[in-house]
């Protein structure tokens, strides 16, 4: 992942494969329709290879899809038609770069654990103030309470997905990387479709489904996790 460091502007070509490796499937990405895998990946590739051999660093490039998350989340805030789809477009925009900063950083050799951890703090900055910005700009302009009100419960039904997500791999020991990547792309692709056709509102409901089905099937996931122990054996502590 994205690592402060930075090569001089010379070195072996680059290596789309090199920058990939990482899993980029998850628990509930459909295998066939990956957004990361066969949207986001080739067109970050494009990025990575054109800064490949310059002085930015990922970092840096983490850093502008941060900026680029918060200036989507500003237009969505604005409520009309015209801004919520130009928050939209940049929310994907974002979700590209973003992809770019940790291939940018494997195809240098270069990943950190601080460049991993600042890129889970900013995502996860960047994904509040977008839902936050598109919900409450959707109530703005409409009025509609019950939105508001779903619209917060289905942020914060998001967030819950996420800790819970992290439980689970941190009860089975995994320390694979990336693996919430599709998730992610899923949410951006999501505000990008219903904000560029200004229906925020079936986006809410799409979203409130979506994260109520996924928090209870990682809930369902925990509880299968529970260790076996031998018939009339007292159960572990």
């Amino acid at each position: 992942m994205p690592n402060a460091s930075s090569p001089p502007g010379s070195g072996p070509e680059f290596d789309y494969a090199k920058a990939l490796g990482q899993k980029t499937d998850d628990l509930y990405s459909p295998k066939g329709l990956a957004v990361n895998r066969y949207f986001n990946r080739p067109l970050a590739g494009l990025i990575v290879r054109g800064l490949y051999k310059t002085r930015v660093t990922p970092n840096q490039v983490t850093l502008g899809a941060f900026v680029l998350g918060m200036a989507g989340a500003y237009f969505f805030y604005r409520g009309q038609a015209w801004s919520s789809a130009l928050g939209g477009a940049l929310a994907q925009l974002s979700s590209i770069v973003d992809c770019a900063d940790g291939m940018l950083a494997r195809a240098r050799g270069r990943s950190s654990e601080y460049g991993a951890a600042l890129d889970l703090l900013l995502d996860r900055i960047n994904e509040f103030f977008l839902l936050a910005g598109a919900v409450l700009g959707y109530y703005a302009s409409s009025g509609r309470l019950g939105m508001l009100i779903l619209g917060l419960l289905a942020t914060a039904l998001f967030f819950l997905l996420t800790t819970l997500f992290y439980l689970i791999k941190n009860v089975r020991h995994d320390t694979q990387k990336g693996e919430a990547a599709e998730n992610r792309a899923w949410l951006m692709a999501l505000l990008c479709v219903f904000g560029v056709l200004n229906r925020i509102d079936l986006g809410i409901y799409v979203l409130a489904g979506a994260m109520a089905v996924g928090n209870l099937g990682l809930v369902v996931i925990f509880f299968r996790l529970r260790p076996r122990h031998p018939a009339g054996a007292p159960p572990p502590p």
